[in-house]
């Protein structure tokens, strides 16, 4: 039998049957993402009422239920580490869940070597209420982004987050409402097809955030095919994972009808900090500035000398853009290109303006997505 590394990976299709087994067929480090909505063990007695008296559509099928604590994290311990073999040494998972399991997963990644990247939180604008009156409304659902390990360069494409929240940086407190109206699909009996089923919102700033165009999605619990409609969509590839046949033929019947988006929609923004390093010796070299320009702050409070040797100088203290930035400041770090400017025209341009210049003069190409260390 052919070595699991040496298959073909099969994208854009739904594999049938038991994710363990399923997941066995991958090919080693054949996955750029992971997207998990694994069951939630709810642990539930009996059934939920609403006040009238009428039953809630809830999560009550037989794959939701465990029969202990320890039998849950067995499973969970196998699909992640079997997550973890398909994934690409840059390779990222997310992992959702609610109160119920998210603490048992969490332990579960950081024991088998994940490195986690951050915990986002999924705030619901339309959530169900706490019929029994007991608890807090159950208002979010809980997301780990984590590497396959601590030295995985993990794609994430900062620049576009941060454009589409107004340049903000992307926080990690995410609000959606959950899945209805037309989204929700609908079994023959007009009952919703699956309990769990996430928005499409939630998966396309998921999927646009942490892969490329043409990487391979991964999603172990399919369900009714968000992941893959969202990945599709969004010109990705994907395998889904479902035990259910009636899931993946909803699933598969939902994808079909989802065209891919247009190649050139589907851009991100060059991150900076992935951009081809220029020197701020190489500004001096081109001619860019003159030994001897003078560099200001924004406000016009430190004013600082261009040295030959791409050094700047200020009150008897020398060092390259950014340490002195910094000392100036008192600070223990600076980001020289946007804290120094110069003037053009008489007006103040951070010297970054100049570093992009150098960029095109010296022919050099937009570089590859970023990524990012785990530890960073």
């Amino acid at each position: 039998m052919a070595p699991r590394s040496r298959k073909k990976v099969p994208t854009n299709s739904i594999l049938l049957g038991d994710c363990l087994e399923q997941l066995a067929t991958l090919p080693d480090a054949s996955i750029d993402m992971v997207f998990a909505d694994p069951p939630y063990n709810l642990q539930l007695d009996g059934d939920l009422l609403r006040p009238n008296n009428t039953v809630v559509d809830g999560v009550h099928q037989d794959w939701d239920k465990f029969s202990s604590f320890e039998a849950y994290d067995r499973f969970s311990r196998s699909w992640l580490a079997e997550c973890q073999r398909v994934l690409k040494p840059n390779g990222a998972i997310w992992v959702i869940g609610s109160y119920h399991n998210i603490f048992r997963l969490g332990t579960a990644l950081q024991d088998l070597g994940y490195w986690l990247q951050n915990d986002v939180i999924w705030r619901k604008t339309n959530p169900m209420p706490n019929f029994r009156g007991k608890r807090f409304t159950n208002a979010h659902e809980t997301l780990i982004w984590a590497g396959r390990d601590q030295s995985a360069r993990v794609t994430f494409n900062y620049e576009s987050m941060k454009a589409s929240n107004d340049d903000l940086q992307m926080r990690s407190d995410w609000l959606f409402p959950i899945c209805s109206g037309p989204e929700r699909l609908k079994n023959a009996t007009g009952r919703k097809a699956h309990p769990t089923q996430k928005p499409e919102a939630l998966l396309h700033r998921i999927v646009l955030a942490c892969s490329n165009p043409g990487d391979v999605i991964l999603d172990p619990f399919f369900g009714t095919g968000t992941t893959g409609a969202v990945a599709k969509r969004l010109g990705r590839k994907w395998i889904g994972i479902e035990r259910d046949p009636e899931y993946a033929g909803a699933a598969q019947f939902r994808i079909d009808e989802i065209r891919q988006l247009p190649p050139s929609s589907l851009d991100t923004l060059p991150s900076k900090r992935a951009e081809p390093r220029v020197p701020f010796g190489t500004i001096v070299e081109l001619g860019m500035l003159s030994p001897g320009a003078r560099l200001v702050d924004e406000r016009g409070k430190y004013r600082a000398e261009v040295r030959a040797d791409g050094t700047i100088a200020h009150a008897g203290r020398q060092g390259s853009i950014h340490r002195l930035g910094a000392e100036v400041q008192g600070k223990s770090a600076c980001n020289g290109w946007t804290f120094w400017h110069y003037e053009d025209r008489g007006e103040l341009q951070p010297i970054d303006v100049l570093r992009q210049e150098a960029r095109q003069h010296l022919g050099l190409t937009r570089p590859e997505p970023m990524v990012l260390m785990a530890a960073e």
